[in-house]
Parts: C-alpha cells; sequence; structure tokens
C-alpha cells in the first residue's frame, strides 16, 4: 500500500520502509513523527508514522552572478538542511 504525503512544502509518494530525504523537521533523531496525507491508495483513509533517523545537510550549492562587463561578480555557496524519515507504518 502507498501514500502520498506533504512535508516541507512538497509531496512524496512513500510505502513502508521506504527512507526519503525532506526538508528539516524539528523533533530529535529517533523520534516518531505523524504525516498529513494528501491520498492512500485506492482513495481510502490512512495514516502514516515515520522514524527520524537523522539530521544531515545537503551537498554544497555554488552560486554566481555575473554582469558581463561591469566587473560585478558574487560567489555564494548553500547547504540545505535536510531530515532521512523511514516510513514505519502506512495504515
Amino acid at each position: 500500500m502507498f501514500a502520498v504525503i506533504r512535508t516541507g512544502g512538497k509531496q512524496y509518494k512513500v510505502a513502508k520502509s521506504d527512507k526519503i530525504k525532506v526538508e528539516k523537521l524539528d523533533a530529535e533523531e529517533g523520534t516518531s513523527v505523524d504525516c498529513d496525507v494528501l491520498y492512500a491508495e485506492g482513495g481510502k483513509v490512512a495514516t502514516v508514522k515515520a522514524k527520524i533517523l537523522k539530521h544531515m545537510r545537503a551537498p554544497k550549492i555554488t552560486v554566481f552572478k555575473k554582469k558581463r562587463r561591469q566587473n560585478y561578480r558574487r560567489k555564494k555557496g548553500h547547504r540545505q538542511e535536510q531530515t532521512i524519515l523511514e516510513i514505519t507504518d502506512v495504515k
């Protein structure tokens, strides 16, 4: 059975024992969280429970701006904070 959940402004199709990376959640590692279910297989009502495995940061993304012939260059880096979730139950 699968379900579509929403977290961090994005939607994910999940099934039991899936591992997904989502935007950082305010909860400690090892705790269990409930996810907002948008759709479940067959249009049924479902609940999704997930366990927080760890918090981490994504690889660095380089942002480079330039305007030709203006001597304008800006270089910035960004690392998004993420949480790895393991789907423990889809009922």
